[in-house]
């Protein structure tokens, strides 16, 4: 059986209830039982279905994801995931995003993120930023999949 407190479980988690981590932090069971359930950035879960409706009411208003997408106010995001801050063709940049020279990875935007004008100072993002480690994992788990 489980014990109580412990996390419990075995190898990927056997025995867990929806929503409980394993003993050693690296598996947790979905709600609907599937594993693994990815771990993200600074230990927390990632939900590409909950960073989509996060990019639905704060990013698509500025942003599209999807491959030969067109630039709004923000630049189109697809081919994000190992591209240099400022380099999407055809979108004008900010000197500063350009100047910046950020790799953009789960790092670096799990940072950004957080408050895109202290990360990229003089930057034209007018958005100001998630506070919420949780929603910003969400979103790079969304990012990582609807820009590939």
């Amino acid at each position: 059986g489980q014990r109580s407190g412990s996390g419990g479980g075995g190898a990927r988690g056997e025995g867990l209830q929806a929503g409980q981590r394993c003993q050693h932090g690296l598996f947790r069971k979905g709600r609907a039982g599937g594993w693994p359930y990815a771990l993200g950035h600074r230990g927390s879960t990632m939900s590409a279905a909950k960073g989509a409706k996060i990019f639905k009411t704060k990013c698509s208003q500025c942003h599209t994801v999807e491959a030969g997408g067109g630039h709004k106010q923000g630049p189109n995001l697809n081919g994000l995931f190992g591209r240099t801050s400022g380099t999407a063709d055809g979108y004008a940049y900010s000197a500063a995003n350009k100047k910046a020279g950020v790799l953009w990875g789960e790092d670096t935007l799990f940072d950004y993120l957080l408050a895109p004008k202290k990360y990229i100072k003089g930057t034209k993002m007018v958005f100001a930023g998630l506070k919420k480690k949780g929603d910003r994992n969400d979103l790079i788990a969304y990012l990582k999949e609807a820009t590939a």
